[in-house]
């Protein structure tokens, strides 16, 4: 008995790492699941904001859930200048614009229904597509791309 016992803690072990998702995507798959949100969807169009300022600025991926972008050349403190970014988040993907933060005039034209997004100074919060608001924040990325590069940042 013994025997069958040790025989069957390692086949069980061996089920669990072969090919399998880990906790944390599988967590995540079933939240999205039981949520009815597509995060991927939203990481993916949030991104997709970003997508016309890749020739011009460095993007960076440090994990598949984090997207950014920064200055080409190092213009702050002799380190490149961060403009934006996406992360994804345990409740909702985040996307940062940086030129928010630094130019109070572009709160200014921040909608109603985008600053109910926004955490923090430069930060809004989206847990499924809002193609209204998407599209608004990307206006909001090139009037905040245009306000760096006048300043000499990007």
């Amino acid at each position: 008995m013994a025997k069958k016992k040790a025989s069957s803690k390692k086949t069980d072990s061996s089920k669990k790492t072969a090919g399998k998702p880990t906790k944390k995507k599988a967590a995540t798959a079933a939240r999205e699941k039981s949520t009815g949100k597509d995060f991927a969807a939203v990481f993916a169009a949030l991104r997709g904001i970003l997508t016309p300022y890749e020739g011009r600025l460095a993007p960076r991926e440090r994990d598949p859930g984090y997207f950014y972008l920064e200055s080409l050349e190092p213009t702050y403190k002799d380190r490149p200048m961060f403009f934006a970014g996406v992360k994804a988040e345990k409740n909702y993907i985040t996307y940062h614009l940086l030129p928010v933060y630094t130019n109070p005039d572009l709160n200014l034209k921040i909608s109603p229904e985008l600053k109910k997004r926004k955490q923090g100074k430069a930060c809004f919060n989206f847990a499924q597509v809002d193609a209204p608001l998407f599209k608004e924040l990307a206006a909001l990325t090139k009037s905040g791309y245009k306000v760096f590069k006048d300043r000499g940042w990007l």
